[in-house]
């Protein structure tokens, strides 16, 4: 029987490690530890976690899955097991991966990206007794699977807000990874956003490839050159949507000194992105931790979560961040998000998933 929840409100950190190269498919950190028996009766070895393009340390997408990963290891004392993507890999290469962690006894099993729905319907049908998530897709359907999905359109709408009203140029700028459906929300998200601010905004747009293959979420320099070709037509914020590629973004806009905006988990907090942080404004946050840490809760507890949940601005899962203080002092940005939001929560706007 399908449940829905609302994702944690408690922020779930981004742990940031230095990453050495990994082999095919290889297992990042492993955790494992004997089958654990909890008073719900929870008899697996952890949670089982397979990294999206880019993987582990992109300090955003992949990071939050992380967080939540390590979150739930430790509040639950249970082991884990996460394992890297690879380069030009095959659905049937997705399909060993999770097939490995389930044949092992790890439960919750999570596809971290929606190119792990085939992989996961294929592997749920296997293994009906062990839970699969999946993240940023819900076409997989069956008892034992729980669609992880969010309102990223309504960050966006906030990214655009905060966008609109922190130009200086009233010029602005969209950086896609892959030219898809679910990164058009957050382009459809941010442009709605900024035009409410100002109609006549000019906003750049650009997605990096066609396809995921191609490196569009995985290719910081292929952000680095859409960010300088943005900032020369006149661009003084660049919002991108664009996993690992966003760090080319940030640091080409931090070195011309202009605004950037970043994704899924609060960019202006992570080390790796520290020399750059006076110029992220904020971040359209994602709660990607908070869905992987609430479906191993369920697991753990006895009560597996399935179906569609989603998260949106009124149970947290998505949001915006306001770390910076720099942010915090443009007093005129701040009240005109907060009030963005709240006018989404109480459905006085609804934003758009498409142009």
């Amino acid at each position: 029987m399908s449940r829905r929840t609302r994702f944690s409100q408690a922020a779930v950190a981004v742990s940031v490690i230095a990453l050495a190269a990994v082999g095919c498919g290889k297992s990042s950190t492993d955790t494992t530890s004997d089958s654990k028996k909890s008073s719900s009766g929870y008899t697996g070895k952890g949670i089982g976690l397979a990294y999206d393009i880019g993987g582990k340390g992109d300090q955003s997408f992949n990071d939050a899955a992380y967080a939540g990963f390590q979150k739930a290891e430790t509040e639950f004392k249970i082991g884990g097991r996460d394992i890297e993507p690879q380069d030009g890999e095959s659905d049937a290469d997705k399909v060993q991966r999770l097939e490995q962690l389930a044949k092992s006894g790890y439960n919750p099993v999570i596809g971290v990206g929606f190119v792990y729905a085939p992989a996961v319907k294929e592997v749920a049908a296997k293994y009906p007794k062990i839970t699969f998530g999946i993240i940023d897709d819900e076409q997989d359907k069956a008892a034992n699977i729980a669609d992880l999905v969010f309102h990223e359109e309504q960050s966006s709408y906030l990214a655009g807000v905060a966008a609109a009203k922190a130009t200086k140029k009233n010029h602005i700028g969209f950086i896609g990874g892959v030219d898809i459906p679910l990164i058009h929300k957050f382009e459809a998200g941010f442009d709605q956003g900024a035009k409410s601010v100002n109609p006549s905004i000019k906003i750049e747009s650009q997605y990096l490839t066609q396809t995921p293959q191609e490196g569009g979420f995985s290719s910081p320099d292929k952000g680095k050159d859409a960010a300088a070709g943005q900032i020369e037509k006149g661009a003084d914020v660049l919002y991108h949507a664009a996993g690992l590629s966003g760090q080319g973004v940030i640091s080409e806009a931090a070195s011309k000194k202009v605004w950037a905006i970043g994704v899924d988990s609060d960019q202006y907090a992570q080390s790796s992105l520290a020399k750059y942080k006076d110029w992220i404004l904020g971040s359209a946050l994602k709660n990607v931790g908070g869905a992987v840490y609430d479906l191993a809760k369920s697991v753990v507890d006895g009560k597996p979560l399935s179906g569609v949940v989603r998260g949106d601005l009124k149970s947290g899962g998505v949001g915006f961040a306001d770390s910076n203080p720099k942010y915090k002092a443009l007093t005129a940005v701040v009240a005109a998000v907060d009030k963005a939001k709240q006018d989404i929560i109480d459905g006085k706007v609804t934003v758009k998933t498409t142009q």
